[in-house]
């Protein structure tokens, strides 16, 4: 099997019979049973499980600490024939003092001891303090085991002993905390808690069980359940190696225990599942604010850069399609907040080869229904002539007939900008910007572009957004917008004046795209696991062979133009994701793919990259 680099886990709370380690022993194995048959390769189990963690006084009574101790030898020998790391908590003496600890069993052998060290009031009458957290070196990670609320340097892992005592709210910060450390380390964590079956004397405890990731929360149980609790995940240690990556860690790595290889995680075991659009929330209530926010970022930063110019307008192209609509949703937002009369946003439409009838008659009403400025300069007469002069066949529709369209477009833009005294707004996206699908020094310069920490798939969404929450007029542009195939119109229209050059059908899905892109730069993930991932996303709508095609696609666009995001225009960076050469991605222009290519092209049914708008 390929190494995908998941660590599958479990977090169980098993029903405790206080005082009753024999008991407690045998319905902890039942849980654990059942997990090893999920492929789990590392399970935590609450704190003070063998014992339950309400016993009082009773932890000082000799019978009650041995009968512990052979409940954790009968467990140890129970759980030999598996190789998983298991982590089960119970008091434990030594010379004299009585700590309260976790064992961690593989393979039947006890491998250490770890010790709580900051001990609650309570439990200072009758336990000692410890050591604190340990690290276990595995074949594939480290693991933490810890029974302290504390950070574990150098864990990848960290499996967590709790026994929290509940109070009102108490849940919401445990979640927020733990997913606030997640992310701080980077690391997973897996979280057992004590629940069903502690004493009520005077305490609730309701077996949470949690798992959170590099500052999510992956998976949880329902607490208070009367049985059992249990929540299994795979933790991507890819992931978390790739964020690891950009941190610098203070402070020589902690000692660990050496741990005999974990068990393999079969493909079949493997759950993870990921959304199809990392960019945007699948909910429609955090994906309406993730909307807003781009937006207002967006106009913040147009409004502080004409601050800082002076300038009194701005000027941009209108097409008709999603990139120049969203340019003119930020343009008259920052208008309104600065107080401008949105007649100081030029939009100029510049008809050409392959402008069809809608696209156009889209843009009138894009800048009617917001009020903006409308000119509309043909330059098809200046294309022809351009042709002429550098003796270019009319009728060969190469990349230089499309590209003279698209310079023809900057240089009037450009000028008119000089003219009017107003900044060039550009309107490519981040998408674009990583597939190389722009036209070098034209649609590829601006002086100010707010779109180019926006992916298409945002984009999108953010247009879509904006349609819903808008007066009638605006939101009937809008949606012309939306129903517009993505296209750059530099060839004619079809027979029925139709867009006929339409991108996806030549690059592939955006959507698909912009998957490859969040993972390949958040995570640095290799294109085996890339593909892995893409599967399970678009399972049902796209087929195998059809991603492994546009993976291809990707990584070499992804290198071979490099050489235009190396001399981007100004743009603020949006979503975490940012190809601008002074503060996002560093590489050279003339790096390699081979490492990448290669290795996607040896998963079968591979096929090439079209070269289009190369230049």
């Amino acid at each position: 099997m390929p190494d995908y680099s998941y660590l599958k886990t479990a977090a169980l709370a098993p029903r405790v019979n206080v005082a009753d380690p024999a008991e407690n022993a045998r319905v902890s194995l039942e849980a654990v049973r059942a997990a090893l048959r999920a492929g789990v390769q590392a399970v935590a189990l609450p704190q003070l499980g063998l014992s339950g963690y309400t016993c009082g006084d009773l932890f000082t009574q000799t019978a009650l600490v041995e009968a512990c101790q052979s409940a954790l030898r009968w467990l140890a020998e129970q759980t030999a024939h598996s190789a998983a790391l298991i982590a089960v908590g119970l008091p434990m003496q030594k010379a004299g003092r009585l700590y309260n600890c976790a064992a961690v069993l593989q393979s039947g052998n006890l491998l250490g001891f770890v010790s709580k060290r900051h001990l609650t009031p309570e439990e200072r009458r009758w336990f000692a303090p410890g050591s604190g957290g340990q690290l276990f070196q595995c074949d594939t990670c480290i693991i933490g085991i810890s029974l302290d609320d504390e950070d574990l340097p150098g864990a990848e892992i960290v499996l967590r002993l709790a026994a929290e005592p509940e109070e009102a709210g108490l849940h919401e910060r445990r979640r927020g905390l733990l997913a606030a450390r997640s992310a701080c380390l980077p690391c997973g964590i897996v979280y057992a808690g004590a629940g069903a079956g502690e004493s009520t004397t005077d305490l609730v405890f309701s077996g949470p069980c949690l798992i959170a990731e590099n500052g999510e929360i992956l998976t949880e149980n329902r607490r208070y359940e009367p049985e059992d609790g249990a929540v299994y995940a795979c933790l991507d240690l890819e992931l978390l190696r790739g964020e690891r990556r950009k941190y610098s860690f203070d402070g020589a790595m902690p000692s660990s225990i050496p741990c005999a290889p974990l068990p393999p995680l079969k493909e079949e075991f493997i759950t993870r599942r990921y959304g199809s659009t990392p960019f945007v929330p699948l909910s429609p209530g955090l994906r309406a604010e993730r909307c807003r926010e781009v937006l207002a970022m967006q106009s913040a930063a147009l409004a502080k850069r004409l601050e800082h110019t002076g300038q009194k307008q701005v000027i941009l192209g209108l097409s008709g399609g999603l990139d120049s609509a969203l340019a003119l949703l930020v343009a008259a937002r920052t208008a309104d907040e600065l107080q401008w009369p949105r007649e100081n946003i030029l939009c100029i439409t510049m008809p050409g080869y392959g402008t069809s009838d809608f696209t156009r008659e889209t843009a009138d009403r894009l800048a009617a229904a917001f009020g903006a400025a409308l000119w509309e300069i043909d330059i098809r007469p200046a294309c022809d002539l351009h042709m002429q002069d550098i003796g270019h066949d009319p009728d060969a529709r190469d990349a230089a007939y499309e590209n003279l369209q698209a310079r023809e477009r900057t240089q009037i833009l450009m000028d008119l900008a000089n003219q009017e005294d107003a900044l060039l707004l550009g309107s490519g996206n981040l998408s674009e910007l990583a597939l190389g699908w722009c036209t070098y020094n034209a649609d590829h310069m601006s002086m100010y572009n707010p779109n180019a920490g926006v992916p298409k798939t945002l984009v999108r969404a953010v247009v879509r957004h904006a349609m819903d929450e808008s007066a009638p007029e605006i939101a009937a542009a809008l949606a012309r917008v939306l129903e517009t195939p993505v296209s750059p119109e530099l060839l004619p229209p079809d027979k029925q004046g139709a867009i006929a050059q339409k991108t996806e059908d030549i690059l592939g899905s955006y959507d698909v795209h912009d998957f490859y892109l969040y993972y390949f730069y958040r995570c640095g993930f290799r294109p085996e696991k890339l593909f892995f991932m893409a599967k399970r996303a678009f399972t049902g709508q796209i087929t195998p062979e059809q991603l492994k095609a546009w993976l291809v696609i990707f990584l070499r666009r992804f290198f071979s133009q490099q050489f235009k995001r190396s001399c981007l225009p100004d743009g603020p960076r949006v979503v975490g994701v940012s190809l601008s050469p002074r503060g996002g991605w560093h590489m050279p222009s003339d790096a390699s793919a081979e490492v990448w290519v290669k290795e996607a092209q040896e998963i079968p049914l591979c096929e090439g990259a079209p070269e289009g708008r190369g230049g």
